[in-house]
């Protein structure tokens, strides 16, 4: 709730600012072509899917790669749908591979946690059981 909170807040902030600056006709025109593009990459996305799958299915691309490319174009496309500057900049911004790749990689789990590898003296002995086959007589 806090951050939808802020949210509102920043794009409330950002669009007063940016309308107050380029005028009314302006942010309208802003607020339609953006709502178009956003529409244009949704009709489009089969396409971007499918060479995706393409790259994915030569190797070209690993699995998280896959799902980066196909879910931050989704939700830009949709953020540049919703009326604002706000949505909007952070829309065209998931449109680049170059700007999302970072993202991912800033604020996702690195999987495995990093340890530091300590080997212990003892890391390069095998414990074994000796079983004789020999029984004694006796």
């Amino acid at each position: 709730m806090l951050y939808l909170l802020l949210y509102l807040f920043l794009e409330v902030l950002v669009s007063v600012e940016i309308a107050s600056a380029i005028g009314a006709l302006a942010t309208f025109a802003e607020i339609v072509l953006s709502a178009f593009l956003g529409i244009f990459i949704l009709l489009r996305f089969q396409q971007t899917l499918s060479e995706n799958m393409r790259a994915f299915s030569m190797r070209q691309i690993d699995w998280l790669r896959f799902q980066e490319l196909n879910l931050f174009t989704l939700l830009g496309a949709v953020l540049l749908i919703i009326p604002g500057f706000l949505t909007d900049i952070v829309g065209i911004a998931m449109q680049f591979s170059v700007i999302t790749g970072m993202l991912v990689n800033r604020f996702s789990a690195k999987w495995p946690p990093h340890t530091p590898h300590h080997p212990s003296k003892d890391s390069n002995v095998i414990d074994v059981e000796i079983i004789s086959d020999h029984t004694s007589k006796q």
